[in-house]
C-alpha cells in the first residue's frame, strides 16, 4: 500500500488544503504516515509569507531528499509562485503544482499510483478546516499574497455546507472556516453573498456544536457581523484579528484604510459582548519608516487593549511588494522591538488564562496520548488532562485547576 505524508507550511488555507488531500488520497487505499522520513510520497504546500517561512521551506525539502531520498516528492503553494527559480535550485521534485492548479492535484498524483477503496480515513489534523474563499482583492504594501494567490475567489455555500454535513457525519464537533480573506467571502458572487449569511446557514446544521473562525479583517467587520459573532452560541468565543499596527500613521503607509480608533471600538464591541473571547492580532513590528514613536504609540494601544495575545512578526521584504524598497528598520531595533511586543503579549496571556481558574469550559479533544491528552475551549485555551475517554474531534467538559506560565493543567469532569 503506497503511504503518503503531507507538510503544510504557513495558513490555515494550506492546512484546509491538506486536510481535503489527505481525506482523499485515503478514500483512494492510500496510508497516511505522519513521519516523512517514512512515506512514498511526501507533499509540500509552502508558505511565503515571509523570508522565514521562505528558510523553512527550502530546509524541509532538502531534509527529505537528505532522509528520505527514494520518496517521491511533490511541491505545490506560494512559494514556486513567487520564487520558481528557487524551486530549481532544490533537489528536483516529481510534480510541481502551482496554485491554480491545486484542484488538479490529487487526480494528477493518484493517476500515478495503485488505488483501491480506503476503509479507513484517518484524520490530517483533529478538527476539519473548510475553505470557503481564496485570494485578496487588495495590494497592501508589505504583503505578496494577492500576487501569488490571486484575486478573491468564494466558494458555493452549497458546496461548504455540503463538506461541513460530511465533517459532522463522521463525528466531528467543531469546524474551522478559513481564507486568505474571510470577510470578502460572498462578495464575487452572484447575486451577492457575505460571511454573515454564511455563518447563519452552517450554524443552522444540525450536529455541529461550535464553528471557528480564522483571522478576520476589521476593515470589513460591519455592526451586522459584529452582532452575530458575540450573539451566535456557535461560533467560537475566539476572535482573530489582522491588525498589523497601532500607529496611524504606519497604517496608512501600509495602505490599509482603518484607523486605531476603529481597532479600539471593535475589541470594544467584541469584549463587551462577549467578555470570556480569546482575542488576538497579528502584529507586524519595523514596517518601512516606522520611528520609535510609532512603536510607542502601537505598545500603548495593545497594552491598554482587550486584545489577549498577539502574533508578532518582524517585517520581513517581499521582493515586489513596494516596502521592500523602502529605507529598512535596521534589524537589531526590529529584532529588540519584537521582544518586547512577545513579552507584552505573555503577559495579557498568563492574566487571561488566570481568569479561568477554577471553571468549567467546553472543550474539543485535539490530542490523546498515552498519559494524557490536549483540549481546547472554545475561547482557545489548550488544557492538559490525565485522561480522557472521547476520541480527537470530540467534545468535553473540562475543569481548570492549574495555570503555569502558558501551561495549564485541567481535569475533564472535575
Amino acid at each position: 500500500m503506497t503511504s503518503f505524508s503531507i507538510q503544510s507550511f504557513g495558513c490555515r488555507v494550506n492546512q484546509a488544503e491538506a486536510f481535503c488531500w489527505a481525506d482523499e488520497f485515503q478514500r483512494k487505499g492510500l496510508r497516511y504516515e505522519k513521519d516523512f522520513s517514512k512515506s512514498d510520497l511526501v507533499l509540500v504546500n509552502t508558505c511565503t509569507l515571509t523570508s522565514r517561512a521562505d528558510r523553512d521551506v527550502r530546509s524541509f525539502i532538502r531534509r527529505v531528499s537528505r532522509l528520505n531520498p527514494e520518496a517521491k516528492l511533490i511541491v505545490t503553494g506560494c512559494f514556486i509562485e513567487r520564487a520558481p527559480e528557487e524551486l530549481k535550485a532544490l533537489p528536483k521534485a516529481w510534480k510541481v503544482y502551482s496554485n491554480q492548479e491545486k484542484v488538479e492535484l490529487p487526480e494528477g498524483i493518484l493517476s500515478h499510483v495503485d488505488t483501491n477503496k480506503g476503509d479507513i480515513i484517518k484524520p490530517y489534523r483533529s478538527r476539519p478546516l473548510v475553505k470557503i474563499q481564496d485570494g485578496c482583492d487588495f495590494r497592501c504594501t508589505f504583503c505578496i499574497i494577492p500576487r501569488v494567490r490571486g484575486g478573491s475567489i468564494s466558494y458555493s455555500q452549497e458546496r461548504i455546507l455540503e463538506l461541513v454535513k460530511g465533517y459532522i457525519n463522521r463525528g466531528f464537533r467543531e469546524i474551522i472556516l478559513t481564507g486568505i480573506h474571510l470577510c470578502l467571502y460572498g462578495r464575487d458572487m452572484q447575486p451577492k453573498s457575505s460571511l454573515l449569511n454564511l455563518l447563519e446557514a452552517v450554524s443552522g446544521m444540525k450536529g455541529l456544536a461550535r464553528i471557528r473562525l480564522s483571522s478576520l479583517d476589521p476593515r470589513f467587520m460591519d455592526s451586522a457581523l459584529l452582532e452575530c459573532l458575540v450573539s451566535n452560541h456557535k461560533i467560537a468565543p475566539h476572535f482573530h484579528l489582522s491588525l498589523q499596527h497601532g500607529s496611524d500613521k504606519i497604517i496608512s503607509q501600509m495602505g490599509r484604510k482603518i484607523s486605531v480608533a476603529d481597532y479600539r471600538t471593535i475589541l470594544e464591541f467584541l469584549h463587551a459582548g462577549s467578555p470570556s473571547a480569546a482575542l488576538g492580532a497579528d502584529i507586524i513590528v519595523g514596517f518601512p519608516g516606522e520611528t520609535e514613536e510609532d512603536f510607542q504609540d502601537m505598545y500603548s494601544f495593545l497594552e491598554k487593549s482587550f486584545l489577549t495575545y498577539l502574533h508578532v512578526f518582524s517585517f520581513s521584504p517581499r521582493p515586489g511588494t513596494p516596502a521592500a524598497g523602502w529605507t529598512q528598520v535596521n534589524s537589531k531595533v526590529k529584532k529588540k522591538r519584537s521582544e518586547l511586543l512577545r513579552q507584552l503579549s505573555k503577559e495579557k496571556r498568563a492574566r487571561f488564562l488566570r481568569r479561568f481558574l477554577g471553571k468549567k469550559l467546553e472543550a474539543v479533544v485535539i490530542e490523546k496520548a498515552i498519559k494524557g491528552a490536549r483540549v481546547l475551549t472554545g475561547n482557545y485555551i489548550e488544557v492538559f488532562v490525565p485522561d480522557c475517554s472521547v476520541e480527537a474531534g470530540g467534545l468535553v467538559r473540562v475543569r481548570i485547576n492549574e495555570v503555569s506560565g502558558d501551561k495549564v493543567f485541567g481535569k475533564i469532569n472535575g
